[in-house]
């Protein structure tokens, strides 16, 4: 609960305070929401699951978002940025929607 309340807050004060993000780091945006999304999805099927644990939820947030953006970083010093970070995108992709469809599973039994 406290990390949908914790959630809830954080999307509030970004539409609220709408804090500009630097220009060196745009490129990493999308992908840390991504990482970040892939953490919450995983969060919310381990709660139905029975098994959510808050310590595993802020471990796999924070790290998700920082191993996704230095994966794309790097592709940005090796001049293959945009190709890392289709990759990055497609993998935690498809971990989101596998996320979904248990998580389907669990609420329809479908």
């Amino acid at each position: 609960m406290i990390a949908a309340l914790g959630l809830l807050v954080g999307i509030v004060l970004g539409l609220v305070l709408q804090p500009d993000v630097p220009t060196a780091l745009v490129a990493y945006l999308p992908i840390a929401v991504v990482a970040a999304l892939d953490a919450v999805f995983g969060a919310l099927r381990a709660y139905l699951d029975g098994i959510f644990d808050d310590k595993v939820f802020v471990v796999s947030f924070l790290s998700n978002v920082v191993i996704a953006s230095g994966i794309v970083w790097l592709g940005d010093q090796l001049g293959v940025g945009g190709q890392l970070s289709t990759g990055v995108i497609v993998v935690l992709g498809i971990r989101i929607f596998s996320n979904v469809a248990a998580i389907r599973r669990h609420l329809f039994h479908a």
